[in-house]
């Protein structure tokens, strides 16, 4: 989030404001860089930078770990459905809540 990116940075001896911050992290979501964790309110970088594509995240509900994964729900079948309605999409992200492996074997669930 902001505040870690502030607390790195002003270890590194810059003094930034969390405007500063916010703009980059916007920067970055808006040239395909990172994704945003709509249920953390956390970013991650982004595994396929370049690539067209509509990220899937398994998030742990334990340990708040984040894997991404191509998702294989259609993108293009979703498009079609938004511009049946009138709708225009301008971003997708699918959130899945769960339990990860190392999180299921610490506690046998």
């Amino acid at each position: 989030g902001a505040y870690t990116i502030l607390d790195r940075l002003r270890g590194s001896g810059f003094n930034s404001q969390p405007p500063v911050a916010y703009r980059a992290l916007d920067f970055l979501v808006k040239h395909g860089f990172v994704h945003r964790i709509e249920r953390l309110n956390a970013f991650v970088a982004c595994n396929h930078p370049g690539e067209s594509h509509l990220p899937e995240f398994m998030i742990c509900r334990l340990c708040d770990k984040v894997a991404e994964a191509k998702t294989s729900i259609n993108k293009f079948k979703i498009g079609d459905v938004a511009i049946e309605t009138g709708f225009k999409i301008e971003q997708s992200i699918v959130e899945l809540e769960g339990v990860c492996s190392s999180c299921v074997e610490a506690s046998q669930l």
